[in-house]
């Protein structure tokens, strides 16, 4: 008698109750994400737009070869997409459609994103469109959906709902992506060691930039120069006292969405090790091997050591206090890095990231660094505000 014939070897699906909840995908949350930082990125600064003189439409639609390259451009706009074409699988995926649907919605969905922006260059005076650009980005997508495609195929996608169900709550997937993006906000220089932010020089600039032609330019000024008097260098002890929340903020934020126990301090010494990687890995980019830990200053440990004990003496209060105690620590951080004044390494740093060949990578890190404890804050407010949820 002969042995029943084995059903085929499937790719693993995510779980069928997967799709009923798009809003809890860490990965739509990232794909919509990368994508905001991907248009920012190509169409920076914004200004001087125009229309090319004597170039009907028509010529426009198809961009240019270019005469010359740089081959640390030609990597950038590879690997720059390659994020983006395994982000919008992983999201279509999770929203239910099927591994080959999924995998043409991101070859399609990167590769006419590339096109819009190589298209939209042609009206910006600071860039240039480029036929190599949107190639590079094609295949750095294509890429990128083929990594996903292996490593979904080895089960991890799978092996993640898992994971998630057993560490952290539902309805959480957004704030996952926020912990996600938590290190990459540290490649982009701060005033302050794990302090994210927008300085007051920054916020200074800009309203100078903003009221430059204001009739009362000259009261706007004086106004501005009288808020942002700051008395000094920050002290040893309130910097260490930044670093600790610096740690000690996100900690809470994902306290807020994890099961109270041990998986809670596991998190604490991996936040510490991402961190510390991040940093050290912005330094060495602007000033080589090196440096690479020339930014930890003598608080540095005092502060990480103060924020980790903190952090794994609450590792049993509730996702609430948690999310209560996260937008204290949040809201001081925010302070703090506020009123730091720049040190000459961070003028040089800025000076290297904006200026050099790292302002591919500008709006990236740079948003991130500002706008992430602001986004938190209002993902721990959510969860406060919620009626459903155990205390």
């Amino acid at each position: 008698m002969a042995p029943p014939a084995r059903a085929p070897a499937r790719i693993p699906r995510l779980p069928a109750g997967a799709s009923a909840h798009p809003r809890e995908s860490s990965a739509l949350t990232l794909t919509i994400v990368f994508t905001g930082l991907v248009v920012y990125a190509s169409l920076y600064p914004f200004s001087g737009w125009f229309w090319p003189a004597g170039q009907p439409l028509s010529a426009l639609l198809v961009p240019p070869w270019p005469r010359y390259h740089i081959g640390f451009d030609d990597w950038s706009n590879f690997v720059g997409y390659m994020p983006l074409g395994a982000l919008v699988y992983a999201s279509a995926l999770r929203l239910g459609r099927s591994a080959f649907a999924a995998g043409l919605i991101a070859c399609v969905f990167s590769s006419a994103l590339s096109w819009v922006m190589e298209f939209t260059q042609h009206f910006l005076p600071t860039r240039y469109p480029s036929l190599m650009d949107w190639t590079l980005n094609s295949l750095g997508a294509a890429a990128g959906l083929s990594l996903a495609i292996a490593v979904h195929s080895a089960g991890a996608g799978v092996r993640w709902s898992t994971l998630r169900e057993r560490w952290f709550l539902p309805h959480s997937g957004a704030t996952i992506a926020l912990l996600v993006l938590w290190p990459v906000g540290f490649l982009y220089p701060s005033t302050v060691p794990f302090g994210q932010g927008v300085s007051w020089e920054r916020l200074q600039e800009a309203a100078y930039d903003l009221l430059n032609d204001h009739p009362l330019a000259s009261w706007f000024d004086w106004l501005w120069a009288s808020l942002g008097e700051n008395s000094g260098p920050m002290s040893k002890a309130a910097e260490g006292f930044a670093v600790a929340l610096g740690l000690l903020g996100p900690c809470m934020v994902a306290f807020a969405i994890m099961r109270p126990g041990w998986r809670r301090a596991v998190l604490v010494p991996v936040a510490v090790i991402v961190g510390l990687a991040s940093n050290t890995l912005s330094a060495a980019l602007n000033f080589g091997p090196v440096h690479a830990l020339g930014w930890v200053t003598s608080t540095v440990p005092a502060g990480l050591a103060l924020g980790s004990v903190v952090a794994l003496a609450l590792v049993f209060i509730g996702q609430r206090p948690a999310a209560a105690l996260g937008l204290v620590a949040l809201s001081v951080s925010v302070a703090l890095v506020a009123q730091a004044s720049a040190d000459p390494y961070y003028a040089e740093s800025l000076q290297q990231w904006e200026q050099g060949r790292f302002i591919h990578f500008h709006g990236l890190a740079h948003w991130v660094g500002w706008l992430w404890p602001f986004a938190a804050g209002a993902a721990l407010f959510r969860r406060l505000a919620r009626t459903d949820r155990p205390a």
